[in-house]
């Protein structure tokens, strides 16, 4: 499953395994409450160009497959209106063994991290707001 959603992520559901898969490593991206700097964080706003970002997942979960061999590949990140502690993205990959699954799922949030044309905004408990620069090219 690849996909950009508005709803609540459940990190149970994406945990799919095949009968062969040893190792399932989950990541899940969780807004704090407190920003860089130590600022009161109570939320954030993401927004995404979905086709585009939809279409990075792809890359990135066949590179991960190409990198680190039999795998199954979930990536998932929430846009819309988040508040602390909420689940904004999620990674699962599942392998054989461990070693291949930890390594692609951080390759996946990392590339994400990177890539994806997702952009976030701060909301600060006194009611300020900041956009987060964002690495993402295209």
């Amino acid at each position: 499953m690849l996909a950009i959603t508005r709803a609540a992520i459940d990190l149970a559901a994406l945990e799919n395994r095949r009968s062969g898969d040893g190792g399932v490593v989950t990541f899940a991206g969780v807004v704090r409450d407190t920003a860089e700097g130590g600022r009161s964080v109570v939320g954030l706003s993401y927004e995404a160009f979905e086709p585009m970002a939809i279409a990075e997942f792809e890359r990135i979960a066949a590179e991960a497959r190409e990198r680190f061999g039999d795998l199954e590949v979930t990536i998932v990140h929430r846009i819309g209106e988040l508040n602390a502690g909420d689940v904004a993205v999620a990674v699962v990959a599942a392998a054989p063994h461990r070693d291949a699954a930890f390594e692609a799922c951080r390759y996946c949030i990392d590339e994400l991290k990177r890539r994806a044309p997702i952009w976030k905004k701060e909301r600060y408990a006194d009611g300020q707001e900041h956009w987060k620069a964002n690495a993402a090219r295209g």
